[in-house]
């Protein structure tokens, strides 16, 4: 009865519509979903997310599950996800991707999840990480460890969305610090993100987590701007 009253008043909508969601869909209606466009990067080991970052960094293995356009359903879903407070869209892209990627798991598997970390200013601000929900699902999924707690923020910035790729790359410079010991040397992790755009955050963080003796470094995010 109270789970009635509850969706009467404040009835869930589709993060990426605002349609109602009827009783059997969670965070994304069905036609959503349906008009989600996939890039089927892990298909292809050299998809355009890995060459994103190929002669920048050295990472193992790159991929995004959608494709981000302006103005389109994925935009708004990354959106409402990252000011909105609809974390339980993260779960459910999390829990959809990570069918895909189990058998890539089987060939480079990965050891740890690790977010993309806020700054504990920005955390507070927004009250919570939107790639928390992705991440955790990933980990469950491949069943291995998720750990925000060795990938730190420590350079407080504004959003990144409307600066220009130099603009990016010097807001981010020096704005990670990692924390480990002896249990993470020759681990893989999996760093997981909203939306790869210039790709510049991500860099930063590979090279921070590869201050760890013998880390092996992936990328997975919910979402590559197409180009």
């Amino acid at each position: 009865m109270l789970k009635y009253l509850i969706n009467l008043f404040f009835p869930k909508l589709c993060a990426g519509c605002h349609a109602l969601l009827m009783t059997n869909e969670i965070a994304i209606c069905t036609d959503c979903r349906h008009e989600m466009p996939l890039t089927q990067h892990h298909l292809d080991p050299k998809n355009d997310a890995f060459n994103k970052f190929y002669g920048k960094i050295d990472i193992e293995y790159a991929s995004a599950f959608l494709y981000f356009n302006k103005k389109g359903i994925v935009q708004e879903l990354i959106h409402n996800l990252k000011y909105k407070g609809y974390e339980e869209a993260g779960t459910v892209l999390g829990y959809w991707y990570v069918e895909d990627l189990k058998e890539l798991n089987l060939k480079i598997p990965f050891d740890i999840v690790i977010p993309v970390p806020l700054h504990q200013k920005k955390f507070k601000e927004r009250g919570y990480n939107q790639v928390t929900t992705f991440g955790r699902a990933l980990a469950e999924g491949l069943d291995i460890v998720y750990d925000d707690s060795i990938l730190l923020r420590t350079k407080y910035a504004k959003t990144q969305s409307k600066k220009n790729l130099s603009g990016r790359s010097e807001g981010i410079k020096n704005a990670f610090d990692v924390r480990y010991s002896e249990a993470n040397h020759n681990k893989h992790f999996l760093i997981v993100d909203d939306v790869i755009t210039t790709g510049s955050t991500l860099e930063a963080c590979s090279r921070t987590l590869q201050k760890i003796p013998g880390a092996k470094i992936s990328i997975v995010c919910m979402a590559m701007a197409h180009s």
